[in-house]
């Protein structure tokens, strides 16, 4: 991973990017994907315009706020949208945390694309935030997200309840020698 900046990140296969007002029909167009909502929204399907309008308000507020939080992920060779990610405060399982989280468009499914921005968010996380511990969670049915975290570093930790879903919570601790 090249950091250029907590807002500009390149990895092997992608550019990330602060995420923008402007990006709203480019994430829109993210979120509306059956497929992807079915594994970020309790309802399994995708949210209203003004849904993610306000979910994307909240997402760049974080920014002003914390100074990280989720990126619009680029192809670094064409220039497509091909996911968002990156770290975030929330509440799960009963705690304050910050996540690492990821949506990735299905036909880019299966090419190392999430494992890459975990990775990414990882190192950002711990090198540049200095953060002791950070977690992601998914549906115990998400395998395909359940791999990205083990391959990751993170450890299962429990079964949680996250909106009115059951969830599992997985965690990675800084490493004490870094």
């Amino acid at each position: 991973m090249v950091a250029l900046t907590r807002e500009r990140l390149e990895t092997e296969q992608m550019i990330l990017e602060r995420m923008r007002p402007d990006h709203a029909e480019e994430i829109f167009a993210l979120l509306r994907d059956p497929l992807v909502a079915r594994t970020l929204f309790a309802s399994g399907l995708p949210q209203t315009d003004a849904e993610m309008a306000d979910n994307l308000a909240n997402k760049l507020e974080h920014w002003e706020r914390y100074g990280f939080g989720l990126w619009l992920l680029r192809d670094r060779h064409t220039g497509a949208v091909v996911g968002r990610g990156g770290l975030q405060h929330t509440f799960v399982g009963g705690c304050d945390e910050v996540e690492v989280g990821w949506a990735i468009t299905p036909a880019r499914w299966g090419q190392g694309l999430a494992t890459e921005l975990a990775r990414a968010s990882i190192q950002v996380a711990f090198d540049d935030l200095g953060l002791g511990e950070i977690v992601a969670f998914t549906l115990p049915t998400n395998v395909a997200s359940r791999r990205v975290m083990e391959k990751s570093g993170f450890t299962f930790e429990r079964k949680i309840d996250h909106a009115g879903l059951p969830h599992v919570l997985y965690r990675r601790a800084r490493d004490p020698s870094a």
